[in-house]
């Protein structure tokens, strides 16, 4: 079978296709034929060496795809040949709290992901995919989608959440938010994209180019209030404005490193928001489940911005390098 491994950070002229010979499932696990996997901005962290967490190199890269089970090892009762898949971010992380353990692994740093035709997985590392979805569309859903889930939890109709960009965690957040009866407002640069957020049905867009102090725009547009929850992906460049930004007692759900900069943060700030700053690890397989019923039940579709095929998975690689998408870039595995 083929399958790609990435023999050096630093180089992606190193990700070099293998012929490698797939083993068969063993007891509670499955073979998965994989029919598609996307890119994510921790797969570019990892290429280029600012990955804050363990990493190996010579790993199968990609943590996110879908696919279909060809067959299942003794024991397996999750599914049967012909079910149609994704797999769980952190494979062995199934409920409750984030594990501190082994159980906190993940493919294409810790272990082998997916950027390959066949794969072996325990049966509980995967769950079953919204039957509305292309392998393309479902394969777009393991961490931002679960990480944009995350981050809402607790969100109500009437709350107002504000997303920043149009990565694929903050365009799921817009998604997910309006799906929870929410009020998005939405950070952008330039008028193209804002106009494509509120085609997606954002509320409120904020041209941060134009407005580069964007908090004190967010508190004109909530009459002074602030938003009840921050979907903050930039980090360092972007953490100072959301604690500015956000309504007294609501929440900061602190999730990348996306906006270069230096974190500057006021303590008087951050002590009279009451925010609560929570940091997410995308999800469990659990609310993989509860985001995928929702999903589901809305006839949710992720948004892609290109597919390349699998034989141009290094050309799929470059242009989410470019960093000019708008969603999610997905590789067809045929």
């Amino acid at each position: 079978m083929p399958a790609y491994r990435l023999e050096r950070f630093g180089d992606l002229d190193s990700l070099a296709l293998h012929a490698e010979t797939p083993r068969p499932p063993g007891p509670g696990e499955v073979l998965v034929r994989v029919r598609a996997t996307s890119l994510n901005f921790r797969d570019l962290a990892l290429l280029h060496g600012q990955y804050p967490m363990s990493c190996r190199p010579k790993l199968v890269p990609l943590s996110d795809a879908a696919g279909e089970v060809v067959s299942v090892g003794e024991e397996v009762t999750r599914f049967k040949p012909g079910d149609r898949v994704a797999n769980s971010f952190f494979p062995r992380w199934f409920g409750s709290r984030f594990p501190l353990s082994s159980a906190s692994e993940q493919y294409g740093s810790d272990q082998d992901g997916w950027l390959t035709d066949q794969k072996v997985v325990s049966a509980e590392a995967l769950v079953a995919i919204p039957p509305h979805l292309s392998f393309e569309e479902a394969a777009t859903l393991p961490c931002a989608a679960v990480t944009a889930w995350s981050a809402l939890a607790g969100i109500a109709a009437g709350d107002t959440v504000l997303t920043q960009g149009s990565g694929g965690v903050s365009l799921f957040a817009l998604q997910l938010a309006k799906l929870l009866g929410a009020r998005v407002v939405a950070t952008t640069s330039g008028p193209e994209k804002a106009e494509r957020l509120r085609a997606l049905a954002a509320d409120e867009v904020i041209d941060y180019t134009a407005f580069p102090d964007w908090s004190a725009r967010v508190r004109e547009l909530t009459d002074g209030r602030g938003v009840d929850r921050i979907v903050e992906v930039g980090g360092p460049g972007t953490l100072a404005q959301s604690i500015r930004a956000v309504a007294v007692g609501g929440e900061i759900a602190m999730i990348g490193f996306l906006a270069a900069g230096e974190p500057s943060i006021d303590f008087s700030s951050l002590f009279l928001s009451g925010a609560t700053l929570r940091r997410i690890a995308v999800g469990s397989r659990a609310d993989f489940e509860a985001m995928n019923r929702a999903v589901a039940l809305h006839r949710l579709r992720p948004v892609i911005d290109r597919v390349f095929p699998f034989d141009q998975a290094g050309e799929a690689w470059r242009y989410f390098d470019g960093r000019k998408n708008f969603g999610k870039v997905v590789i067809s595995h045929g």
